[in-house]
C-alpha cells in the first residue's frame, strides 16, 4: 500500500514568472493523485490562494497556506499558517517584506521572520538549520528535494546528517513549479522571460529536468524514506486553517458614539428625503415604499456600514466640491438617492432592489463613486488618512497574458530580434480574445509552419490568461476594522503614496470583502465647471438636480445625433445608432448607452431589438416567465441582470447558480469558463418546454455578454450623465464647450473639433490674447448679461461666447 503524501513546497503561476500552472491546476491535479492535501506556497505572497482555496472546496481537498522566502543572507524557507493567528502572522511578514522592498519586491532579514512570525511552521529550503530550530522549536523541518539527478544518494545522507546535526526531521519537499511534466517547456520559457535573457543562454538557471511538477505517490514513495513522506502528513495534519475562517469585520467610525448602524442610516436617509423633496409637501409614497423595503433587507444582511462608509465618503467630496455620481448595483437604490450618493431618482427606474442586494447571494453590494478626474486624489488621501494605512489599501489588479503580449514576451525568449517581434505583435489588438490566429502570423510575413513560429504560437497560446504582474486597481479601495496587513498582505504600489493589496477583485468577491470603487470620470470634471460657469453668470447656483427632467428638446437632440462631446453617445457607433433607436425618454438612453458595446453586437441582439423597436418585427415571448425579464427590452436580452433572470426563471437555475454564471462572465476573457454552462442551460429550458433553439441563441447572447456586457444598474447612472451633458450642450453650448476644453484630457473628440462644433451652434470663439489671457477658457458676456439668464430653459443661446485664458490653445 503506497504511503498518504502531501505536497508541502509548491508555487503557481502567481509566483510571477515561475509557477507555470494556475492554482486550480494544481489543486485538480493533486486530487487526481490521491494527495492527502496542497500547500499553496507562492514566493512571498498569498496572491493565489482564494483561487486554490475556491477550487479545493469543490473538490475536497485541503489546502495549506504558506509562502517561501529567500532572505537577504540567501536562506530559504518555507512558512505555514497553522490556524487563523498564524495566518495573521504570516501576512503581516510578506507586508513587511514588501512594504520594506521596491515594487516586485522584497526584503527580509532573519530577525523580521522572528519577530513576526514564530508561531508559524518552518520548512528549511537552504541555509542554517540550527538558527530554524531556535526561532521555531517543535515547528521545523529540514526540506528534502529529489529530482532524479545524479548524486541523490549523496544529497539525501547529507540531508540527513544536517537535519540530524539540527535536531530536526526531514520532511519531502518537491519545490513544485507545475502540474505535469508537460509544463516544463513553459516553465522554462518563463525563466527565461524572467531573466530577460534568450532560453538558448539561460543555462544552469533552467531545471535539468521536468520532475518539479506533481509526481505520483509511487514515484515519490521509490524516492523518499517512508519517514519524510510520513513528515508531510504531520505538517498538514497541524495546518487546520481554512479561508473560510476569514470574517471581515466593517468600520467603525461611520457610526457616532451611542447610535447604531441601522438607527443611523435611517437618520441619513429621513434627512436625506426631505432635501430631495424639499419642493413638495412630502415624499412620494412609491419612493416611501421603496425606502422601507430597502432598509428593511439592508437591516436583515447587516449592510447598513457599507453604505454609511460609502456616504461617509460622498459627504466629504460634497463638503469639498467634488462633483460625484453613484453607480454600480446598489447605487440605482431609494436609499442610495436618499443618501445623495447617486442622482438617479427612483421614480424614473424600475428595478428590483434584490438584483442587487440577494438573501440568496449573500454577498456584499457593489457601489462605485466616479469623482472629477483631476480631483479623485484629494478622496483617496481622504481615506487614507480617516482609517490610516494599516487599515486602508487600493485592491490589485491582475494583469495577465494575451496574444499580444505573450508574442511579445516569448519571442524575445526564443531569440527573435527586435524588428521580428514588431513585426509579429503588430498584427495584434486588444479585442482579438484569447486566440492566435495563424492568419495573423502569415499576414506579418511569418510562415506559421516554420518550427520556431510553431513553438512560439503553442508557447505563447498556453501563456494565455497567465499573470503577469500585479497592479493597482483603478480606484478599488479596501477598508477594514483592525489591521488589513493581518486579514491580507499590502505592499506598495508604483505610484507614490499608494498601497495595494494582493487579492482582486475577484477574490475580494469570493471573501466577501468591502471594496469601494472610488473611480475618476473625465465628463463629472466638465459638467461641475460648466455647472459654476452658468451660475456665476445666472447669480444663482445650478446643481445636477436643478436640470429639469425629460426635456423633449434635448431629446431631439439626441435623435439627431447632434452630440459631439455629450457623455458616452458622442463615438460614431452610437451617432449611427442614435437615429435608428431615436431615445425619447431617459430608459431609452439606458438602452442606448447598453447597446452599443460588444457583447449585445457579437451576440446579436441590436438588429433583433430595433426592428422590434421600429415596428417591422412581433415581439414574442415564449412563455409568460421570459416575459416578466424581457418586457422592458422588448424580449431581447440586453443587460447583464437580464441574462442572469433568464436562467433561474427560464432554466431552473438557483440564485448561486445564477452568480456563478455571472461571474464566468465576467472572467470569460481572461480563462473562459462559460462552456460548462451551455448544456445545463439547454436542459433546463428544455424542461420547461421551451425550444432548443431559442436556447442556443440566448447561450450565445451570454458568450457576447461574456466578451463584454453592460449591466443595467452603470447603464442607469450613465444615462444620468448622458442628459445632464446633453442638456449643458443644447441650453449652454458656450459654457459646455469650455468646460470641455477646461477638461482636457478627455472624450472622443479633439479640443479643435470642439471648438468647430461650438461655432457650428452659434458660439463666438475668440482668438487667445497674450496680454490678458491666462490658462482656462472662461466665458464672456456679448450685450446684455439678462441673455444669458434667459438661457436656461430656452431653445437656444446666442448670448454666450467663449473667451480664453490658456495661453497657446489653437481651439479659440
Amino acid at each position: 500500500m503506497l504511503p498518504p503524501y502531501a505536497e508541502v513546497h509548491c508555487l503557481s503561476s502567481f509566483s510571477f514568472l515561475r509557477g507555470a500552472s494556475q492554482p486550480d491546476e494544481l489543486v485538480e491535479r493533486a486530487h487526481a493523485l490521491d494527495y492527502a492535501a496542497l500547500a499553496l506556497t507562492d514566493e512571498c505572497s498569498v496572491a493565489g490562494v482564494v483561487r486554490a482555496h475556491l477550487a479545493a472546496k469543490d473538490v475536497g481537498l485541503p489546502l495549506i497556506i504558506g509562502s517561501e522566502f529567500t532572505l537577504v543572507d540567501d536562506s530559504k524557507l518555507v512558512l505555514y499558517a497553522t490556524n487563523r493567528d498564524t495566518y495573521g502572522d504570516l501576512v503581516q511578514l510578506i507586508t513587511r517584506g514588501r512594504r520594506q522592498g521596491a515594487k516586485g519586491t522584497y526584503v527580509l532579514t532573519r530577525d523580521d521572520v522572528a519577530a513576526a512570525a514564530p508561531r508559524c511552521l518552518a520548512v528549511s529550503v537552504a541555509g542554517d538549520g540550527r538558527w530554524l530550530a531556535d526561532v521555531f522549536p517543535g515547528r521545523a523541518w529540514i526540506g528534502a528535494g529529489l529530482f532524479a539527478r545524479s548524486g541523490d544518494r549523496a544529497r539525501l545522507q547529507s540531508l540527513q546528517q544536517r537535519a540530524h546535526a539540527c535536531g530536526l526531521p526531514l520532511i519531502a519537499a518537491g519545490d513544485v513549479h507545475m502540474h505535469a511534466r508537460s509544463r516544463r517547456a513553459l516553465q522554462d520559457t518563463l525563466t527565461a522571460i524572467r531573466l530577460r535573457t534568450p532560453l538558448a543562454e539561460c543555462g544552469y538557471a533552467l531545471f535539468s529536468n521536468g520532475e518539479r511538477h506533481l509526481r505520483s505517490r509511487a514515484r515519490l514513495a521509490t524516492l523518499y524514506p517512508r519517514a519524510c513522506l510520513d513528515a508531510t502528513i504531520d505538517l498538514a495534519e497541524r495546518c487546520t486553517f481554512s479561508l473560510d475562517e476569514l470574517r471581515y469585520e466593517y468600520p467603525e467610525e461611520v457610526v457616532p458614539p451611542g447610535a447604531t448602524p441601522a438607527g443611523h442610516l435611517r437618520h441619513l436617509v429621513d434627512a436625506g428625503l426631505a432635501r430631495r423633496y424639499a419642493r413638495t409637501e412630502a415624499t412620494p409614497m412609491e419612493v416611501r415604499k421603496l425606502i422601507e423595503h430597502e432598509l428593511a433587507l439592508i437591516s436583515e444582511l447587516r449592510y447598513e456600514p457599507y453604505f454609511l462608509t460609502v456616504h461617509d465618503i460622498v459627504a466629504f467630496a460634497r463638503s469639498k466640491n467634488i462633483l460625484c455620481q453613484g453607480r454600480g448595483s446598489a447605487a440605482n437604490s431609494a436609499v442610495c438617492y436618499a443618501l445623495g450618493i447617486t442622482e438617479v431618482d427612483p421614480s424614473r427606474m424600475s428595478m428590483l432592489f434584490e438584483r442587487f442586494i440577494s438573501r440568496e447571494r449573500n454577498e456584499p453590494p457593489d457601489i462605485d463613486v466616479d469623482f472629477e478626474h483631476d480631483r479623485r486624489e484629494e478622496v483617496m488621501q481622504y481615506i487614507y488618512t480617516k482609517y490610516g494605512r494599516e487599515r486602508a489599501a487600493l485592491a490589485a489588479t491582475l494583469i495577465t497574458y494575451r496574444p499580444k503580449s505573450a508574442v511579445r514576451d516569448v519571442g524575445r525568449a526564443l531569440g527573435l530580434d527586435l524588428a521580428q517581434v514588431d513585426r509579429l505583435t503588430g498584427m495584434f489588438a486588444w479585442w482579438d480574445g484569447r486566440t492566435i490566429d495563424p492568419a495573423r502570423i502569415r499576414e506579418a510575413g511569418f510562415d506559421p509552419d516554420n518550427p520556431v513560429i510553431v513553438r512560439l504560437t503553442k508557447l505563447a497560446g498556453a501563456l494565455q490568461g497567465f499573470p503577469r504582474h500585479l497592479s493597482q486597481h483603478v480606484g478599488g479601495f479596501v477598508i477594514a476594522r483592525g489591521l488589513l496587513e493581518r486579514m491580507v498582505p499590502v505592499e506598495n504600489a508604483r505610484m507614490v503614496d499608494r498601497t495595494v493589496i494582493q487579492w482582486d477583485k475577484d477574490d475580494l468577491d469570493a471573501m466577501g470583502l468591502l471594496k469601494v470603487d472610488c473611480l475618476a470620470l473625465g465628463m463629472l470634471s466638465a459638467i461641475r465647471r460648466a455647472l459654476d460657469m452658468i451660475g456665476a453668470a445666472r447669480g444663482a447656483p445650478l446643481a445636477m438636480q436643478d436640470i429639469p427632467a425629460e426635456d423633449p428638446a434635448v431629446y431631439a437632440m439626441c435623435q439627431r445625433a447632434d452630440t459631439i462631446g455629450v457623455f458616452q453617445i458622442e463615438s460614431r457607433a452610437q451617432q449611427s445608432m442614435l437615429p435608428r433607436l431615436r431615445p425619447a425618454c431617459f430608459y431609452d438612453l439606458v438602452i442606448e448607452v447598453a447597446i452599443v458595446r460588444p457583447g449585445p453586437i457579437q451576440g446579436g441582439m441590436v438588429h433583433p431589438y430595433l426592428k422590434r423597436r421600429q415596428g417591422l418585427e412581433a415581439v414574442t415571448y415564449p412563455n409568460d416567465a421570459v416575459k416578466s425579464v424581457l418586457q422592458r427590452t422588448l424580449g431581447i436580452p440586453i443587460f447583464q441582470e437580464q441574462v442572469m433572470q433568464l436562467a433561474v426563471v427560464a432554466a431552473g437555475f438557483t440564485p448561486g447558480e445564477a452568480d456563478q454564471l455571472r461571474r464566468s462572465m465576467a472572467a470569460w476573457r481572461r480563462k473562459g469558463g462559460l462552456e460548462k454552462f451551455e448544456q445545463r442551460l439547454i436542459d433546463g429550458m428544455g424542461v420547461r418546454g421551451l425550444p432548443e433553439a431559442f436556447a442556443r441563441q440566448i447561450f450565445q447572447q451570454i458568450l457576447g455578454f461574456g466578451e463584454y456586457g453592460f449591466p443595467e444598474s452603470h447603464s442607469a447612472s450613465f444615462s444620468l450623465l448622458v442628459y445632464v451633458s446633453a442638456w449643458l450642450k443644447h441650453y449652454h453650448p458656450a459654457a459646455f464647450c469650455a468646460a470641455l476644453l477646461n477638461s482636457q484630457p478627455m472624450g472622443f473628440y479633439a479640443p479643435s473639433q470642439l471648438v468647430q462644433d461650438a461655432r457650428r451652434h452659434g458660439v463666438d470663439v475668440r482668438n487667445v490674447d497674450v496680454t490678458i489671457s491666462g490658462w482656462d477658457c472662461v466665458l464672456e458676456s456679448v450685450g446684455s448679461d439678462t441673455r444669458l439668464l434667459e438661457s436656461v430653459g430656452s431653445e437656444s443661446v446666442g448670448s454666450e461666447s467663449v473667451g480664453s485664458e490658456s495661453v497657446g490653445s489653437e481651439s479659440v
